[in-house]
């Protein structure tokens, strides 16, 4: 592996947290968005970032802010990614934005660059098509706070180049990951695979009446000794996130459960600005105590 420029396209909770990881561990940075209003909150995101690592991590004031000057921001695709060694796809979980958003990246990108998603959900093989070099494609899933919570899924499809699946992996361990092979595709990896049900099921608790998030939360929290309840978890995540997620399953199943959840997502927390804790409310109002 000979990585030194990175580019993060999407600059959401995940996206901004791996270009801030990437630049704390010496790699120079371009983060790219859609318009300068995403820039701007990017840039807030990872300003708070700074003083994230200084907490957990002890680090100075010296490193956090070397770390911020490795990083630049453009609305700008071909420029974003005129040196990237590879370009980490953090941009929403829906096919068509991020089907769309390949194929303009085929037409910017080096020869060398190597295509590596983020998602959540969606396999690497939905996309390998799109992108115009599925062997130099591939899947790279990080848990949130990424600081601490230092996995790193490296998912391959039948057609990655085994030397880029090992190229992922080495840059996963030299951003500080705990770098996670996995051989064959699987929908959610190892994570999600069992976190995307167990957030689900207390979802459908809640819009069934069973009971309420915090009660929920208390339970989960007081039975198995976990530091967060689910309700907590989702709003670190991000409404919109765990919607488009319960709306991609309506749409790909067409059980009305689904449908039913994400319209309830849709009119009781997003349209209303609840968008979990980066927003200040979802579940919860921040700041707040959820212990």
């Amino acid at each position: 592996m000979d990585f030194q420029y990175v580019t993060v396209a999407g600059s959401g909770v995940l996206g901004s947290q791996i270009a801030y990881q990437a630049a704390f561990k010496g790699f120079v940075v371009s983060v790219y968005n859609i318009n300068e209003a995403a820039i701007e909150h990017a840039k807030e995101r990872i300003v708070k970032l700074k003083q994230r690592c200084k907490e957990d991590l002890h680090a100075t004031d010296e490193e956090v802010n070397a770390a911020y000057n490795r990083i630049t921001f453009n609305c700008n695709l071909e420029i974003a990614v005129a040196d990237s060694d590879p370009v980490i796809e953090a941009i929403p979980e829906v096919p068509q934005i991020k089907t769309e958003f390949y194929q303009k990246l085929g037409q910017v990108a080096p020869e060398k660059t190597i295509y590596v998603t983020n998602s959540s959900t969606f396999l690497p093989s939905q996309f390998a098509k799109a992108t115009g070099r599925p062997a130099q494609f591939l899947a790279l899933h990080f848990a949130n706070e990424i600081w601490k919570n230092n996995t790193a899924e490296v998912m391959k499809h039948p057609g990655t180049d085994m030397k880029v699946f090992d190229d992922v992996i080495e840059f996963a361990k030299a951003i500080g990951m705990v770098a996670l092979p996995l051989y064959k595709e699987q929908p959610g990896y190892i994570l999600n695979s069992l976190l995307v049900p167990f957030l689900e099921a207390v979802q459908m608790l809640l819009l069934k009446g069973v009971s309420d998030a915090e009660t929920i939360d208390k339970t989960w929290k007081i039975a198995t000794g976990a530091p967060l309840g689910p309700f907590a978890i989702l709003d670190v995540v991000g409404i919109t996130t765990a919607y488009n997620i319960t709306q991609a399953k309506a749409e790909a199943t067409g059980d009305q459960k689904y449908a039913k959840l994400a319209e309830f997502l849709k009119t009781e927390y997003i349209d209303k600005g609840k968008l979990g804790k980066a927003a200040g409310e979802g579940f919860y109002k921040y700041p707040v105590s959820i212990s």
